[in-house]
């Protein structure tokens, strides 16, 4: 069996935010048609063993992903993959983000997120449907200035909140997820379908993102608020 994170938002932060602002979640219900699921790189590099950037964590999101975008795209709302890439233009415009990897990984990253190699496509057990969006990005935030046209994708469909998964939960994920926020996207961040290294990196970035930036919630959590809107709606 995959192996999965075993923390989430600590409990002292959420009395915490229960106590600040009346409740625990934010959100009660999602519009279907102004609502996005964003897959954040789930790309081989990440969930494939052997690859460069490989996390233990990653390939156990893969069925809360697919059962995401399974019922968000039944009930009329966009699917968008995101696909992380090198190129030239990426080591021209951020070259400092290679001043964080040693030599030997700088070159395995730059190799596996290069488009026509394994590590750049999105992992094969994955339901992507023709329907669905795949947008690629250039930063670790989608939402930053030259990163992607996903906003643009998201502002022509009339979307209003982002519901975010993916890999890693401290890094793109969390990146995407404070800009949607002060783009005035209402931002949910699922933390069982976000990974990245170690329990210590996902609950830190959740419980900072559940502070000012993003409603967190389970994948179940989720698709009870939409089975309740789509079933209201229906009445």
């Amino acid at each position: 069996m995959a192996k999965m994170h075993q923390t989430g938002v600590s409990p002292a932060l959420i009395d915490f935010m229960k106590k600040r602002r009346g409740s625990v979640h934010i959100y009660d219900s999602f519009d279907p048609a102004k609502t996005a699921l964003i897959a954040v790189d789930m790309q081989n590099a990440w969930l494939m063993e052997g690859q460069p950037a490989y996390l233990e964590c990653g390939p156990g999101i893969i069925p809360n992903v697919n059962r995401l975008a399974d019922a968000l795209r039944g009930a009329g709302s966009m699917v968008v993959w995101l696909r992380n890439m090198h190129s030239e233009a990426k080591l021209d415009a951020w070259s400092n983000f290679f001043d964080f990897f040693g030599p030997n990984r700088r070159e395995r990253m730059v190799a596996a997120l290069t488009e026509g190699n394994l590590g750049s496509e999105l992992h094969a057990d994955l339901d992507i449907r023709p329907e669905d969006e795949i947008v690629e990005k250039m930063h670790y935030s989608a939402f930053t200035r030259g990163s992607s046209d996903l906003e643009d994708k998201l502002r022509a469909r009339g979307i209003d909140t982002v519901i975010i998964c993916g890999v890693a939960t401290n890094v793109c994920c969390e990146s995407s997820a404070r800009d949607a926020h002060m783009l005035n996207f209402r931002t949910v961040v699922v933390s069982d379908g976000n990974a990245t290294g170690s329990d210590l990196l996902h609950t830190g970035a959740l419980n900072g993102l559940f502070a000012m930036f993003a409603d967190v919630m389970t994948s179940e959590e989720v698709l009870v608020r939409l089975e309740t809107t789509v079933a209201h709606a229906a009445q």
